[in-house]
């Protein structure tokens, strides 16, 4: 045994300095041995306490740890989570959201989309809430893809808006992903009356999940537009929607995106329809947004980010992410990838926060600089490790939100 690892090492060796010779690169495969028998073990240790999980990685390592991890992901959720899936109930904490769903068409050649159908009610008895709960179950029908509808948790006023939604979503399109195909990178988020007002608040600051999303009929209260950045985002209203002066608020939401776009022509696509003679109904003039949703596909990894806190704090967004105890509501980050560079170009109420990194954003094999105006606050070569693979992995359960390296950026240093 020690002799052929001698035999193997010494292979490994004379690789690596031909690939030196030939300024090419090569992979061992050692670090990935350790993976591979830790995935192995019933019982793993924390992955911290392993030396060789922080070790750099090739690129080809790099995209080999990611499919090891994932595929290990995967085979959890289908042994732990089958059950919640089947029944149709998940369950965090204290609160629970059952759902039902519909799959219409043939998947597309990277799997289907996913509709996330939110129904209306609110403050209301919970009787009340199940009946507009059944009702949004058949209210609309998609070309293709799963069309689910979830039953909200409480019977508050904010029943969409609380920070309990954002988790309980996570982990259904994670579910959905492994359990009906979906592809991660079409998922949409809809939602009627107070479901709409759910989709004011849901869709910016959970963006980075959307391919795109379609708000009817509800209000914003305190939701900013500014995290709609990356995402399609379209707004029916009736004309005569008196109510919370929702037809108002969908004008006005209507010149601040449009102002968006114009300030930043490669973001912000928006459609905002005004059902002329409709009030809070509209006959389903507003399935039309089904179709429209339907053309976006999420990018991951966009050139540009602006990423505001709202009340329900996250701690990552995209290729950005924050300390939780460092975020407060309101903060602004915004950051574009421009080469081999990241370029920020506001950092308003954070001081800290990092950047993550991968291949397929820029050459990570070559030197990476971070800066702010005339300032660098970053240079040099960030090193990809399974640690952080891991870690990306853990934090969003998807397989377009990998990061294979993590800078951290002090503003104020």
């Amino acid at each position: 045994m020690m002799k052929t690892k001698w035999i193997l090492n010494l292979v490994c060796l004379i690789a690596l300095k031909s690939a030196m010779l030939l300024n090419a690169s090569i992979a061992c495969g050692e670090d990935l041995g350790d993976l591979r028998s830790w995935l192995e073990r019933e019982n793993r240790p924390a992955l911290d306490d392993q030396g060789w999980a922080r070790r750099p990685l090739s690129r080809s390592e790099a995209a080999q740890a990611n499919k090891m991890l994932w595929e290990d992901h995967v085979a959890r959720i289908r042994r732990e989570r089958a059950d919640e899936w089947k029944a149709k109930r998940i369950q965090i904490d204290d609160k629970e959201m059952k759902f039902e769903y519909r799959v219409f068409g043939k998947p597309n050649a990277t799997g289907r989309s996913l509709y996330i159908s939110m129904h209306g009610g609110g403050g209301a008895p919970a009787a009340v809430n199940e009946q507009q709960w059944r009702n949004q179950i058949k209210l609309y029908q998609p070309d293709e893809g799963v069309y689910l509808a979830p039953r909200a948790p409480t019977d508050t006023w904010n029943l969409w808006h609380q920070k309990h939604i954002d988790q309980l979503f996570e982990r259904i399109i994670q579910d959905a992903v492994v359990f009906e195909g979906v592809d991660p990178n079409r998922v949409y988020l809809m939602g009627y009356s107070a479901g709409g007002d759910g989709v004011y608040q849901l869709a910016p600051r959970m963006a980075d999940r959307w391919a795109a999303a379609a708000m009817m009929a509800g209000h914003p209260n305190d939701a900013s537009p500014l995290g709609l950045r990356n995402i399609g985002f379209t707004i029916h209203v009736g004309q005569r929607d008196s109510g919370y002066k929702r037809n108002e608020v969908a004008a006005k939401w209507k010149d601040q995106l449009a102002a968006l776009r114009g300030d930043d022509p490669n973001g912000y696509a928006h459609l905002v329809v005004i059902h002329e003679g409709k009030g809070h109904w509209m006959d389903l003039q507003d399935a039309d947004a089904m179709a429209w949703m339907a053309k976006f596909v999420r990018d991951p990894i966009p050139q540009r980010v602006v990423w505001r806190q709202s009340s329900v704090i996250h701690p990552q967004f995209y290729w950005l992410a924050v300390d939780v105890e460092n975020a407060v509501a309101g903060a602004e980050l915004i950051a574009r990838r421009k080469g081999q560079a990241i370029e920020i170009e506001r950092a308003e109420g954070i001081g800290r926060f990092r950047v993550r990194l991968r291949d397929d954003m820029l050459d990570l094999d070559r030197e990476v600089e971070i800066r702010m105006g005339d300032r660098t606050l970053y240079r040099g070569k960030p090193r990809r490790n399974v640690i952080q693979l891991a870690e990306t992995l853990k934090e969003r359960g998807d397989v377009e939100l990998i990061f294979a390296s993590e800078v951290q950026v002090e503003i104020n240093q």
